[in-house]
């Protein structure tokens, strides 16, 4: 079955659109926001004869992907080919204002988001359904697949922990899409919000070798920069938690996002201690020693000794599948990395301190995690892999029950 995302009924169905006739239109996307023949989504909508489009916002990384390396904030600018208001949401301000809400009626949502807490597309979402309240605008999301399926995995982000890369009590890996989200947000924020989810058709999670990405159906475009593919997608949320440490998480290599290393460490020790400490939490995936040289970004222009993530539907030995999607758990995975390093190296300098985000008085790998929990975890000399198992369980189980009601597939 051909999955059809929420874009692709909009521009489809002249009777679905028929609400929005007359109205002033904004459209909130990125690059991936694309037709199945790769056309961007803002020129797709300006062609409908019956469509008014009268501004645009970008998220973090710009609307067409004009940002680079992390935190680059993007200007505002006129489209040089619509003419129409193009508003940064990650410059100036992160929080849409009074005079860019003035431009539109109705705010259209097409963002493909990676399935993961900490991707700051979900904080723009609700910040834009907030101020959609406050000001009575009217939300359409155009709903596009969570790309990792709907495993859930991770310790719930803990009050007061809120930040641009925490919107709110989510697990690390959710398990929704983005208009699955915007309904949990609209719930319990208790927004008074007119808001539409634009469903997608024939979308299956648990349908392989994709798990939530339609493969040989749609090329996959970075959502952003160093989102360049599935493998790292299904990584990201265990991976993520390398931006708050001082090891690489390969930016500035071909492969961000899916290997990690440093100049001074031993990578074949950490993997060694690993499957000591927990065996179980390598499962899904194949870890391979390599060597990397960033040419920007942590220890660009140093050799660094790492692991690369390979989380891919490829095979080996016999037919079986080297990534198995339920058994993958890249927060444990990752948490386990940090883990292993400080029992082989205790007074390695892991954890980095820098303004993180807007954040400036809390560390980067709390802020990333939600709370202080993960690294006490680490640093504890006497808790084991089996704590940190207690404490995640209790929270992925309370929110398998908490999103039940917010599925739409």
């Amino acid at each position: 079955m051909t999955t059809l995302f929420g874009l692709d009924r909009f521009l489809a169905d002249a009777t679905l659109r028929r609400p929005l006739m007359g109205k002033r239109l904004a459209l909130l996307a990125h690059p991936a926001s694309v037709t199945p023949d790769l056309t961007h989504a803002l020129d797709a909508i300006a062609q409908l004869p019956d469509m008014r489009l009268a501004a645009a916002f970008g998220p973090q990384h710009g609307l067409r992907g004009d940002k680079q390396d992390n935190m680059v904030e993007s200007p505002d600018f006129i489209d040089p080919r619509l003419g129409i208001p193009v508003f940064s949401l990650y410059g100036e301000t992160r929080q849409p204002t009074t005079a860019m809400l003035e431009h539109f009626d109705v705010l259209l949502v097409d963002l493909q988001d990676l399935g993961c807490r900490v991707y700051t597309f979900l904080t723009t979402l609700r910040y834009m359904l907030e101020a959609a309240a406050r000001h009575g605008k009217t939300v359409w999301i155009l709903d596009r697949p969570n790309p990792v399926g709907r495993p859930v995995e991770g310790l719930l982000l803990k009050t007061g922990w809120e930040s641009f890369v925490g919107a709110g009590a989510l697990p690390m890996r959710h398990g929704l899409t983005l208009g699955e989200l915007a309904r949990w947000f609209i719930a319990v924020l208790k927004l008074d919000v007119d808001c539409e989810i634009v469903a997608m058709q024939g979308w299956q999670p648990e349908t392989a070798p994709g798990y939530g990405w339609p493969l040989m159906e749609r090329a996959w475009i970075n959502p952003s920069p160093n989102a360049p593919n599935l493998s790292m997608a299904r990584a990201y949320t265990g991976t993520v938690l390398l931006e708050g440490t001082t090891l690489s998480e390969g930016r500035g290599t071909t492969r961000p996002l899916e290997l990690f290393g440093a100049p001074d460490i031993d990578a074949r020790a950490i993997m060694e201690e690993m499957q000591k400490l927990a065996p179980a939490w390598l499962q899904g995936c194949i870890l391979r020693e390599c060597w990397f040289e960033p040419v920007f970004h942590k220890h660009a222009g140093q050799l660094c000794h790492g692991l690369q993530i390979h989380a891919a539907q490829f095979h080996v030995k016999q037919g079986r599948a080297a990534y198995d999607h339920h058994a993958f758990r890249p927060w444990r995975l990752q948490s386990l990395v940090f883990k292993a390093l400080r029992r082989r190296r205790p007074d390695y300098p892991l954890w980095r301190n820098f303004a993180y985000e807007y954040e400036f008085d809390r560390l980067p790998i709390d802020l990333i995690n939600g709370s202080p929990l993960l690294r006490e975890w680490v640093d504890d000399p006497a808790a084991r892999p089996e704590d940190l198992e207690a404490l995640a369980d209790i929270d992925e189980n309370a929110w398998r029950e908490a999103r039940r009601a917010f599925l739409l597939y």
